[in-house]
C-alpha cells in the first residue's frame, strides 16, 4: 500500500543517511522502525515513563524547597527572585 508522510527536513536527511550507511532503501529503514515500535509491548513503555517520572521526582525531591510554600505576595516573589529568602 503506498502513503504519503510528511518528514520534518532534518529527520527525512538524517534518515537517508542511516539508510546509505546500512545499505537499504529508505522504505525498508522505515519498516524496521515502525516493527521495532509495535515490536516493543506496551508494558515497556508504560514502564520506561514510570522510570522517568521517579527520576524526576528524585531530583526534585534533592532540591531544598520541596514543600509547599503557598501564595506569595508581590514583595516575596521580588526577594525570592533576588535571593533575599532563607
Amino acid at each position: 500500500m503506498k502513503t504519503t508522510i510528511d518528514f520534518p527536513e532534518h529527520l527525512l536527511h538524517r534518515a537517508k543517511t542511516i539508510a546509505v550507511q546500512r545499505k537499504i532503501t529508505l522504505k525498508d529503514l522505515v519498516i524496521q522502525g515502525l516493527e521495532h515500535a509495535i515490536r516493543q509491548p506496551a508494558a515497556d513503555v508504560e514502564a520506561e515513563r514510570k522510570a522517568r517520572a521517579a527520576a524526576l521526582i528524585a531530583a526534585l525531591s534533592a532540591g531544598k524547597n520541596t514543600e509547599p510554600i503557598g501564595p506569595l505576595n508581590r514583595d516575596e516573589i521580588y526577594d525570592r527572585q533576588q535571593g533575599k529568602w532563607d
